[in-house]
């Protein structure tokens, strides 16, 4: 089938034509078609991480997403067979919060009081609320994954798994339950583990309080002063806590002769304690400082340890005859902040709780005072701030202790505090029962495990998941709520007897019920009988944290080991992973605990960790701030493709963060995608065009394109094989932030090297066969292009191979995304030099670009003589032999000159390269950069050859000169007659000097340039047949003389416009005028004047005098010059 015509860029909708590929790929049902292409080849095991269901994808999401579907697509393009199925977290905080909110539940009575079974089943009719929305966008980005095999973390299969990994750590002696101070959410009435309590902290303004605790008996009346920044912790403290070896003083504030105890080095914290002097009046001297305190003792904080103190509040008092109320030593005690006493609320605080617990204020149980209920609300002792929200009662607390007489000082501090990361209120800590896996017990394996994987970038597992291995505290598991994956511990009620169950089956027979669904609801109340004689276990209240579930993804959405084990065990550890740089205190460590608590392996052995997408503003994305673009409307505007590059083609990639700007995705489009399609119609039309030229059927690989003798053919072959090679590099490296760069380098280079330069050959300058063999070449290089992105921009290379395909033999795969990615082939002889002299010639053809803006001097106008100086004789050879014509057309020069020697047209000089040698040198560096400056050139050129100089006592070797060269014109002309660019490898030099030849050429330019437009303007496309006039009014003396520099210059223009430019007395009057336009040249010394007409030839003539030989001779000329 012979290509179809394409569309101009300018009705090119990159969206449009993406909701067609779609449609394409949903009637030969693409991805299960691909999936059955490659079965039976390797499977390439990938994990997918569920998200939650319950909100919308936001940029992050899809960021991921585009990750792993290049990974995955390059995976199958490679040979692999890849299963890829999407997951989904149902269970666990997000999804109840949703049905509190929906409810208006405010506590876990509220909860009871409605019945877990209707809360649990509010809760399942929400969990897939926005499941068809999430398959809409992932399929309209491109992502192919499995939607109908997903795996829900609700299933029963997936929980039975869930099961008997926990029982499997049971067994191991890894999970034991403790009394332990977690970060609590009040807003969702749980404890949650120490990664979750990371995920969100914030900068907040708390108030920060000198509270005074009298000293029982002392002799001088003095009080031990704290410091807090949560006044709410008061009326639970039991004790106060001093550093053992530091050194503390007993001060007397003379104004109230209150005696307070203090650390030394922390006293000024103390109001009034170390007065400042007082600024004097402008001009005058400092007024002296008032008194401060009166130190009378100075003594050890060991010194302290035992004393007892007056209660701050009577809630608690009754406990000082069981050993509260007294000071105590510790080593966490700083000197750096507070007052060197810390006030201690063992319920409030891990490291308070560890120390009241080694000192005896509190015995290990559940008995320790903590007044507050689920939400965070005082509770009964507390009468004074009852049913008062904690961080709320703050400043009740506040004002009580000032009544009191006991408040020393009143402030606020700005600091960075924990908050939920799903409620999003402030996090307390506080004592909780729960269960916990002994994750450093294994922390040795997991260190060990981590090494064997493989990430991108590697700075992330060094340092920042390196790091949280080694400070890993036991996991806490369990939740106290309702909808989640219940523990499988059936208990007596003094928790002697445990029976964990490990799987569906065995539950029924323990409990000799038939269970089909193992949510609370439907098992809590059935029981097993004690072996032990201790009547009935029953099972524990708590849930698992929905970590655990997405820890266990990797075995429960196969249903393992019950189903599935060959398939499981072969693909595990999975080849990849891929998630944000969160996750690394998320997924990835979860993922990473439980594979080595049961298989002392990693989970995985490949991860990409991407960074965060931030607003443009540098802000996180919120919708209430509305803050960024909604994703869709940016498809719908702009196209998945051009979302996937601007993501991928980021620092996000290198798990940087992104600030998202909407005109960087119209940028993609502007700079990669229009310049490829352009490209791209461009060898459609040409192999059209040679098609009825010719009368064959272009077919590109009938044609031998590694037989090309044309330096460019060389040269995009080379390029293309070169990209090949990095390509499967870079992404068996997972590198993906070097791929897209690469490939958008290359893009530029086809269409502006390749294109642009043979635009002539492609279009038949020097017949068929040469035209055959260059539009074969291109055609070669954007089907291996189309390959080797498909996996990157899966729209537009499915767009463009549908079309190339036409041209492919029978048989052809149906979809670019059936075809293999391009093998590396190895570079042939001559690549390298051949690619670095087009390179240098691009540089060449810049710098003159250059000399010619800096004396605005249009490229239209030819020079005279262009030298290019550079020393490798190679590439000055290759610039005047192969690449001479292109060099000359593109910057329009008569004469292009090489020139070996670097000395011929600059002068070379060197200076000190100050940052290195002044470290070195000192105070000698003034006599050497002297010395340095007066070198002479044939040393200069010998230390540049790799040689070593002495300049005043001193050696000078590598990286301690720095050379310049300066441009010296020839003898005889003036700066704006010859001028120069380089950059510091190549040279060019420029004659600028204009003749009457080169003006009348310019002028000739000028004219075909708009005859060109003109053609534009009026809707003609290259085939359309048409004669041009021109009328050109009188002008006065110094105007251009146009009349005269097209007589002149008439080879050219039959060349560039395929006829004459005839004079407007010759148009025949029966001819249909198609276009024209009045237009003027010149400059200060005069402007000529001129109008050009297009008209279509008529039958009586079409301007046979000038020999164009009517309508037919003139379309046979424009068919060859194919504008």
């Amino acid at each position: 089938m012979p290509l179809q015509d394409v569309k101009e860029s300018k009705d090119y909708h990159f969206p449009a034509e993406e909701e067609e590929v779609l449609r394409f790929w949903q009637e030969i049902a693409a991805f299960k078609e691909q999936l059955r292409r490659t079965e039976g080849k390797p499977e390439y095991s990938f994990y997918d991480g569920p998200p939650f269901a319950t909100g919308l994808p936001h940029y992050g999401h899809l960021l991921a997403g585009t990750l792993k579907d290049i990974v995955t697509r390059y995976a199958s393009g490679t040979g692999h067979h890849v299963t890829r199925r999407f997951g989904w977290d149902c269970h666990g905080l997000p999804v109840e919060y949703e049905i509190d909110k929906k409810l208006n539940i405010k506590s876990r009575a509220e909860v009871l009081a409605m019945g877990i079974d209707k809360y649990n089943e509010e809760c399942r009719s929400i969990v897939m609320r926005y499941a068809q929305e999430w398959e809409r966008i992932v399929h309209r980005l491109g992502r192919w994954i499995d939607f109908e095999n997903d795996y829900k973390t609700l299933d029963p299969t997936f929980m039975e798994t869930v099961w008997w990994v926990f029982k499997q750590l049971f067994d191991k002696g890894l999970v034991y339950r403790g009394f332990k101070v977690m970060p609590y959410s009040t807003g969702c009435s749980t404890a949650l583990s120490n990664f979750e309590a990371g995920q969100n902290y914030k900068d907040v303004s708390d108030p920060a309080v000198i509270v005074s605790f009298p000293l029982d008996g002392d002799e001088d009346g003095a009080s031990l002063v704290a410091w807090t920044t949560t006044p709410w912790t008061l009326p639970s403290n039991l004790a106060l806590c001093v550093h053992a070896e530091f050194d503390y003083v007993k001060a007397r504030d003379p104004a109230t002769g209150k005696v307070y105890i203090v650390m030394e080095s922390r006293l000024a914290e103390i109001p009034g304690a170390v007065p400042k002097p007082k600024k004097g009046k402008k001009g005058g001297a400092d007024e002296a400082a008032p008194k401060g305190f009166e130190v009378i003792a100075k003594f050890k904080g060991e010194q302290l340890k035992g004393r007892t103190y007056e209660p701050l509040f009577p809630y608690f008092a009754h406990l000082k005859a069981q050993g509260a109320f007294k000071v105590v030593t510790d080593a966490y005690v700083t000197a750096d902040s507070g007052v060197g006493i810390v006030h201690q609320a063992p319920a409030f605080g891990e490291d308070d709780y560890r120390v009241c617990l080694a000192n005896g204020v509190i015995s290990k149980g559940e008995g320790i005072p903590c007044p507050l209920d689920d939400s965070g609300r005082f509770v009964d002792p507390v009468a004074d701030f009852k049913g008062m929200y904690c961080k709320d009662a703050d400043k009740e607390i506040v004002r009580k202790i000032k009544e009191a007489g006991r408040l020393v000082d009143n402030g606020a501090i700005m600091h960075s505090y924990p908050f939920c990361w799903r409620s999003d209120t402030p996090l307390i800590y506080k004592a909780v029962p729960s269960w916990f896996v002994r994750v450093e017990e294994i922390k040795p394996q997991l260190l060990a495990n981590n090494e064997k994987t493989y990430w991108v970038p590697s700075y992330v597992k060094e340092k920042r998941f390196h790091n949280w291995l080694e400070n890993a505290r036991d996991w806490a598991i369990s939740r106290s709520r309702f909808w989640g994956t219940p523990i499988p511990i059936w208990a007596s009620e003094d928790l002697e007897e445990i029976v964990v169950v490990g799987s569906l089956a065995e539950l029924e027979e323990l409990t000799g019920h038939k269970v089909t669904d193992l949510h609370r609801h439907f098992i809590d109340h059935l029981t097993i009988p004690s072996r032990q004689g201790k009547g009935l276990l029953r099972r524990v209240e708590d849930v698992f944290d929905c970590w655990f579930e997405s820890g266990s993804m990797p075995y429960a959405q196969q249903h393992y080991p019950f189903e599935n084990k060959e398939v499981f065990e072969q693909g595990f550890p999975a080849d990849f992973v891929a998630e944000g740089l969160d996750q690394t205190r998320g997924w990835f460590y979860t993922l990473m605990v439980l594979s080595t608590a049961l298989f002392d392996k990693p989970a995985f052995k490949n991860l990409v960790c991407n960074g965060l997408v931030l607003a443009a503003d540098g802000k996180k994305m919120s919708k209430r701030l509305k803050n960024y673009p909604d994703p869709m409307e940016v498809v719908n505007k702009h196209g998945a493709d051009a979302l996937r590059l601007y993501l991928i083609n980021s620092p996000v990639v290198r798990a940087e963060t992104l600030k998202f700007k909407e005109e960087g995705v119209f940028n993609v489009i502007k700079d990669v995608f229009l310049p490829w399609y352009n490209a791209y119609r461009f060898m459609v039309q040409n192999a059209l065009r040679w098609e009825a030229e010719t009368g064959r059927r272009f077919e590109p690989l009938s044609v031998d394109v590694g037989a090309a003798t044309n330096v460019l053919d060389r040269w995009i072959c080379a390029a293309s094989r070169s990209l090949t090679a990095f390509v499967r590099e870079e992404m068996e490296a997972y590198r993906l932030y070097t791929v897209v760069p690469y490939l958008v380098r290359f893009i530029d280079s086809l269409t502006n090297v390749y294109v642009r330069y043979n635009r002539k050959r492609l279009k038949g300058s020097k017949g068929p066969e040469d035209s055959s063999l260059a539009l074969a070449s291109l055609f070669d290089v954007l089907l291996t292009v189309c390959k080797v992105m498909a996996p990157f921009t899966p729209f537009f290379t499915e767009a463009m191979y549908q079309n190339l395909r036409r041209a492919l033999p029978e048989g052809a795969p149906e979809s670019v995304h059936f075809c293999d990615i391009p093998e590396a082939e190895a570079a042939q002889a001559g690549d390298e030099q051949i690619q670095t002299s087009v390179e240098r010639m691009q540089r060449v053809i810049e710098l003159a670009r250059t000399i010619r803006e800096r004396h605005n001097r249009s490229v239209k106008m030819p020079v005279k003589e262009l030298v290019v100086v550079h020393p490798d004789q190679g590439f000055l050879d290759d610039l005047t032999g192969e690449l001479r014509e292109y060099v000359a057309e593109e910057v329009n020069v008569r004469v292009l000159t090489p020139c070996a020697d670097p000395l011929k047209y600059c002068s070379v000089r060197a200076e000190p390269e100050w940052g290195v040698l002044g470290k070195r040198l000192g105070k000698q560096l003034a006599a050497v950069a002297k010395a340095v400056k007066g070198l002479a050139m044939e040393d200069i050129l010998h230390y540049e050859g790799g040689a070593t100089l002495q300049v005043e006592g001193c050696e000078l070797g590598p990286g301690d000169l720095k050379i310049l060269r300066d441009f010296c014109p020839p003898e005889g002309t003036k700066p704006e007659e010859v001028d120069a660019a380089g950059d510091g490898e190549v040279l060019v030099v420029m004659d600028l000097r204009p003749d009457e030849e080169l003006v009348a050429a310019g002028l000739a330019r000028e004219v075909v340039n708009r005859v060109q437009r003109l053609r534009k303007k009026a809707g003609l496309q290259a085939k359309d047949a048409v004669a041009v006039y021109i009328d050109v009014k009188p002008a006065a003396a110094g105007a251009p003389d146009v009349a005269a520099a097209l007589s002149s210059q008439e080879d050219y223009v039959r060349s560039s416009l395929g006829m004459p430019i005839l004079p407007a007395s010759q148009q025949p009057a029966d001819e249909a005028i198609l276009g024209s336009e009045e237009h003027s040249l010149g400059g200060d010394n005069g402007k000529a004047e001129f109008t050009l007409v297009l008209t279509r030839p008529g039958s009586s003539g079409g301007g046979s005098s000038g020999g164009s030989g009517g309508a037919d001779a003139v379309a046979a000329a424009l068919q060859q010059a194919q504008l």
